[in-house]
């Protein structure tokens, strides 16, 4: 268990057991009480109110007004959350679409600044459209859940991505892109890349894409993607 779960269990078992000792948390999550203790201090420098009663009886308890998980979520999470919810207004299936976006500004107005930098960053590359009713999704498998952590940095750092790509034949090749655009068109996925072994665009669907590897050699330039007139950027969706 990496320590940002170690941590978030601990805050998990805090909230629900109201108070704990450092043996029952280091059970719990299955570390020893020298590492709990230290988990401790990385949660109070964070921001999260814990407080300590010595004596039979005692132990730790979370003061229920620092609870911000917010802060603690990843560019990578937020932008899940966010691309979600366009995905499902993009279908026309989001019953509470205020609700959601209320929610999802408050969760973007706790991030600290350079997270709130790169999600943005991350926004200006998605566009929802409408799929074609002439596209065969009988086939559609699930994505990768590694593509969204890999997209993250391709994306923000400009790095030159490495998949592996089935094809509708099944045939699987190695590709070395360039991402630069994300496009759902419910209730397909795309990633949007410039290959330089072709010298043009390629659409890969996400749920056929594998293995992702990103790579940390040289950067690529944002290229002007022609998307079709039915394309929106996500930011236009709520217009």
């Amino acid at each position: 268990m990496t320590a940002r779960l170690r941590q978030d269990a601990i805050v998990r078992s805090l909230r629900r057991n109201g108070t704990s000792t450092i043996a029952d948390l280091a059970a719990a999550v299955g570390a020893s009480r020298r590492t709990v203790l230290r988990d401790i201090g990385a949660l109070r420098e964070a921001g999260f109110v814990i407080h300590s009663e010595p004596g039979r009886g005692g132990g730790l308890q979370l003061d229920p007004q620092s609870v911000q998980t917010t802060a603690r979520l990843s560019v990578a999470e937020v932008f899940a959350l966010l691309i979600s919810v366009a995905s499902m207004r993009a279908a026309g299936n989001l019953p509470f679409a205020g609700l959601a976006d209320a929610g999802l500004a408050k969760i973007e107005k706790a991030l600290p600044r350079d997270k709130i930098r790169d999600l943005r960053r991350f926004l200006d590359c998605l566009y929802v459209g409408q799929l074609s009713p002439l596209v065969d999704i009988s086939n559609m498998g699930e994505m990768d859940p590694a593509l969204l952590p890999a997209f993250e940095t391709a994306f923000l750092q400009r790095r030159h991505l490495h998949i592996l790509y089935r094809d509708a034949n099944g045939a699987v090749t190695s590709r070395i892109v360039e991402p630069q655009a994300m496009l759902i068109l419910p209730p397909l996925w795309y990633l949007v890349a410039w290959d330089p072994a072709r010298q043009d665009f390629r659409h890969f669907r996400m749920d056929r894409i594998s293995r992702p590897t990103v790579d940390e050699g040289a950067t690529f330039q944002r290229r002007h993607v022609p998307f079709e007139a039915h394309v929106r950027h996500v930011r236009d969706l709520s217009r």
